[in-house]
């Protein structure tokens, strides 16, 4: 039994939601070669939830390539079509509005694949086929009936509860497709739904399933559930569902909480998607939330329980650093400047609050400034971030910190040139001026040049880093000798 039972809905026109007037003309000139055809899926679901789309998908009975040549032809002289003939699918491009067509069809499915066995069918099978009841409705576009809703399996009723459901068996829908399981989470982080029970019940039992889904269309689900407006939701599904495990292990590492000696530590998963919430809040940024997802993965490696100290996670931000190259391997990331951001993101998360704790010395502000570069407001949002205390005192202290930090970083003359550091001498000077070949001194004089700039021992500028190239260098090409 359901715990949700719904009244069936009444019969609904919605003509006057369909404004566009390509409803109108694709319903003419699918009566005019003897079709029926439908508005299906999110755009119907998205009229009541009052969300805009541009992508439109419909069915016809029949078959949806040849609609979709005859809607070409007819809005667009033939231009704007894409056929898919392998999904027996085909998109119309047209006023800024993406228009998919496929034909009614029914499925079936092997146990080895995702891929279904597809024959023609009427518009129930193709209803029966779909993954959720919000996403089972239809809109009639034919004159006789336009505007008409058909919604057997009371979409409706499930979009006014808030509730994912399935409209036939969950555990025949997870097993023929695993990746619906993904898409149900990703639905209810999205949306801020709740998943039906007996339909989250059926995740768990199929979770294994997930196996035969490729890296990449789970993390095409992954980035909407980080882009969701508050991506905990989502996380916290895949936990309780036990596909976290399973899709992620490196943030599944960070669940649990260790007690020695009556001592315990917080819990570094829950820890970490309250840390995603609160970028979420600040910015739309996806790899600043992925940086926020992964800030602590150096955590559980790194882990010791000391009987003075209690537990510590010594160089846990460098180590996390270090892990994400082959994080983004394994979950087939993009290895690209996306990959660097978190990585450098990560390794410098602790950065702003020791800089803080120092007392907010020229010195570590400049370094600070220097190392973050371009990224230093992405930082600070970070760090921020990563205050999840439930100690008020402590939380008003550590913000108090960053505000001190942030205005001395204003205050820090050259602040804007540090952030996109460059020697203010070049290597040539140098060999040119003493006379000696490329090598591992040139570097040495250069560092110390930045490390006098950094310690506020000579401005900023080129004469005076000549000049204490003049003073040091000497000095540092004898000792090489």
């Amino acid at each position: 039994m359901r715990p949700y039972k719904y009244l069936k809905p009444k019969k609904l026109n919605l003509s006057s939601e369909l404004k566009l007037p390509v409803f109108r003309r694709i319903g003419e000139i699918a009566d005019e070669i003897d079709r029926k055809v439908f508005i299906v899926g999110g755009y119907v679901r998205d009229i009541f939830l009052k969300r805009h789309s541009s992508d439109i998908d419909f069915v016809t009975l029949g078959s949806g390539i040849e609609l979709a040549r005859q809607v070409a032809e007819r809005l667009n002289h033939g231009k704007g079509l894409s056929v898919f003939a392998t999904y027996g699918t085909a998109q119309v491009k047209t006023r800024n509005l993406e228009l998919e067509f496929v034909g009614a069809r029914k499925e079936s499915y092997v146990r080895e694949s995702r891929n279904p066995i597809v024959e023609d069918g009427t518009l129930e099978d193709d209803q029966n086929r779909r993954d959720f009841t919000i996403n089972a409705m239809a809109i009639s576009l034919n004159k006789d009936s336009f505007g008409e809703l058909i919604d057997p399996f009371n979409g409706i009723g499930d979009l006014e509860a808030r509730i994912i459901r399935t409209p036939l068996d969950p555990d025949i829908t997870f097993s023929d497709d695993p990746l619906r399981m993904m898409r149900a989470i990703r639905f209810a982080s999205q949306l801020d739904f709740t998943i039906d029970p007996v339909t989250f019940e059926a995740i768990r039992r199929n979770r294994e399933r997930i196996a035969i889904i490729t890296k990449e269309r789970i993390n095409d689900e992954l980035f909407k559930i980080m882009r969701s407006p508050k991506p905990s939701i989502g996380l916290r599904l895949l936990d309780e569902s036990g596909l976290l495990e399973l899709i992620f292990p490196a943030v599944y590492a960070l669940k649990g909480v260790e007690t020695k000696e009556g001592r315990g530590h917080k819990d570094n998963f829950y820890h970490t998607v309250q840390v995603v919430d609160n970028v979420a809040a600040k910015s739309d940024n996806e790899w600043l939330r992925w940086a926020a997802l992964l800030h602590d993965i150096g955590k559980p490696v790194t882990k010791r329980y000391d009987a003075r100290l209690g537990w510590t996670f010594h160089n846990h931000n460098f180590i996390g650093e270090k892990m994400i190259p082959r994080v983004f391997k394994q979950m087939k990331l993009p290895l690209n400047e996306k990959m660097k951001y978190v990585a450098k993101l990560v390794g410098l998360h602790m950065r702003p609050q020791s800089v803080g704790e120092e007392g907010v010395s020229d010195s570590g502000v400049r370094r600070l400034i220097t190392d973050a570069g371009p990224d230093l407001d992405d930082l600070m949002t970070l760090a921020e971030a990563d205050i999840t205390s439930k100690n008020p005192a402590k939380v008003c202290r550590q913000l108090e910190g960053f505000a001190k930090l942030r205005e001395r970083m204003a205050e820090i003359n050259d602040a804007d040139a540090l952030r996109n550091w460059k020697s203010p001498i070049d290597g040539n000077e140098i060999m040119e001026y003493f006379k000696i070949p490329p090598s591992a001194v040139i570097k040495q004089i250069k560092d110390a040049v930045k490390e006098a700039i950094l310690e506020g021992e000579i401005p900023y500028t080129h004469d005076d880093a000549w000049a204490y190239v003049l003073r040091i260098a000497p000095s540092i090409l004898e000792s090489e000798k």
